[in-house]
């Protein structure tokens, strides 16, 4: 059906003006000397729509309307259209979560309870559509975001991911322990400690190494230890667990890993008490004073052993992948130049960056190429290749507008030949973060997954996405019984 797309948009050459709402979305991708071979000036295009423009109410906080208004009801669907033909391999459960307030009364959109939408295939057939919040005390209770307490243990609102591992499928929030979820049906089972040998909070961002099957995951805190490091065997078990130490509580989001290494960047958003007690909404400051750095440990390996290099004052929200080139650890990422220093999201430019740390001296040394500047964000890779050599990278693409982080389609890179494509899905759509899931041997070979909104007509999918020709459009769409409010992050459970 790529057809539907055709000639709704246009291309103009011109650069991106930095958008001014939230940074967490609105990303600017460009190619480097190093990716420049025959990738045009595919850098300077941008979507400009023939279609009505987007329009923000200036009296509802963007996080609650438009594609990020949240729906209050729960459904089951059994019976879902589909246009297309689903793949016949595709079998397993899709569930992303995502920030929806019960209250209208949320302080941001990072602060709504959790709520998974998901969406059951069994050779190529849809099963069930369902949605479920995640039942944890704040949502029982109907407290919003800072009503309840401190965000310690279960008193989280678990809204940014989804990992399924050791048998479980678990979501997480920024900080505070995981809630496991039945998949039969998305119920809430309860919180989840490891059978309590989780002593810290839970990334929203846990790293599995395809090879080993272990996951390796953190926490981070408001008083020490800041930063604790831990391994999950394959059946679930924590079996190791590190306390790093640093000077500051700064606001990790994530890390990655290669076959080697466990790799943090410390940035200075650094959690300020003074705010929390005067009842800021956000008490995350940006401190450039405080400096960023970026950690090396051995992969399941001892505290001491970490080895930091400085950096340029920045933040990274999320990474892309990593790999070990020789002495080279190499992390792509989606860089800020700064981020909550006017105590909202921020304005400043978020870039794609290449980080290199060599680590053959005594000293590590490090060096920083912008890779892109095309507006993109929320990153996906083959997860196959998790900590490995790779080649793609999928984003979400934006649309410039100066009141509301607008969503578009989906964008792929090639870091090989620094090609980038993308799929435009029409002037009133907005896709999510694209999945991948597994198709073939090869990587990339596969299909994406992604919730795209139609403020038109009020309508969601869930499309599917040839992952290596993304241009083409939509393999099918499946035509969700509700609204599916823009959300964070996915995961695929095979069968």
């Amino acid at each position: 059906m790529a057809d539907k797309y055709d000639g709704t948009s246009r291309f103009v050459l011109n650069r991106r003006e930095i958008l001014s709402a939230s940074a967490l979305l609105t990303a600017r991708l460009a190619l480097p000397p190093m990716l420049a071979t025959g990738c045009g000036k595919d850098d300077d295009l941008r979507f400009v729509s023939n279609a009505a423009p987007l329009t923000v109410d200036p009296n509802t906080p963007w996080w609650l309307q438009n594609g990020y208004e949240p729906v209050t009801d729960e459904l089951t669907a059994v019976d879902v259209p589909v246009r297309g033909a689903i793949p016949p391999e595709l079998s397993g459960l899709y569930v992303r979560n995502g920030s929806n307030p019960l209250k209208s009364d949320s302080p941001h959109w990072f602060f709504g309870d959790g709520m998974v939408h998901g969406v059951r295939f069994e050779r190529g057939k849809v099963l069930w559509y369902r949605n479920r919040y995640v039942r944890t005390p704040l949502y029982e209770r109907g407290y919003s975001f800072g009503e309840g307490g401190p965000p310690a243990g279960g008193n989280n609102q678990s809204n940014v991911s989804c990992v399924y591992h050791g048998g479980r499928l678990l979501t997480s929030g920024e900080i505070g322990f995981p809630y496991e979820l039945d998949p039969t049906d998305l119920s809430t089972v309860g919180v989840y400690d490891f059978n309590g040998k989780l002593p810290t909070s839970f990334t929203a961002h846990p790293k599995i190494d395809p090879q080993t099957g272990d996951m390796h995951c953190f926490g981070y805190w408001f008083t020490p230890p800041y930063l604790t490091y831990h391994v999950v065997n394959v059946t679930g078990r924590i079996v190791h667990s590190q306390q790093i130490r640093v000077a500051k509580p700064t606001m990790i989001h994530s890390f990655a890993i290669t076959e080697r290494d466990a790799v943090f960047w410390e940035c200075p958003v650094v959690f300020d008490f003074q705010a929390a007690i005067d009842g800021a909404l956000n008490p995350f400051k940006w401190q450039p004073e405080y400096g960023a750095r970026i950690g090396v440990l051995p992969l399941g390996g001892n505290a001491r052993d970490i080895r930091w290099v400085e950096i340029d004052p920045c933040y990274v929200f999320h990474e892309v992948n990593a790999y070990r080139d020789g002495d080279d650890v190499v992390i792509d990422v989606c860089r800020h130049d700064s981020m909550f220093a006017d105590n909202d999201l921020g304005d400043a430019p978020l870039n794609l960056h290449r980080w290199r740390v060599n680590t053959a001296g005594t000293q590590l040394a490090f060096r920083d190429e912008r890779v892109s500047e095309r507006d993109v964000e929320l990153p996906s890779h083959d997860r196959r290749f998790t900590g490995r050599p790779y080649r793609y990278g999928w984003f979400v693409d934006t649309r410039e507008h100066p009141d509301t982080p607008d969503l578009a389609g989906t964008a792929c890179i090639d870091y090989r030949t620094g090609t980038i494509r993308a799929w435009d899905p029409g002037p009133t759509r907005h896709a999510n973060e694209a999945f991948f899931v597994p198709g073939g041997p090869g990587e990339g070979e596969g299909w994406l997954l992604t919730f795209v909104y139609d403020r038109a007509t009020q309508q969601s999918d869930l499309v599917i996405l040839d992952a290596l020709n993304v241009t083409k459009g939509p393999i099918a769409e499946i035509r969700m019984p509700r609204r599916v409010p823009h959300g964070f992050h996915a995961v695929w459970i095979p069968d």
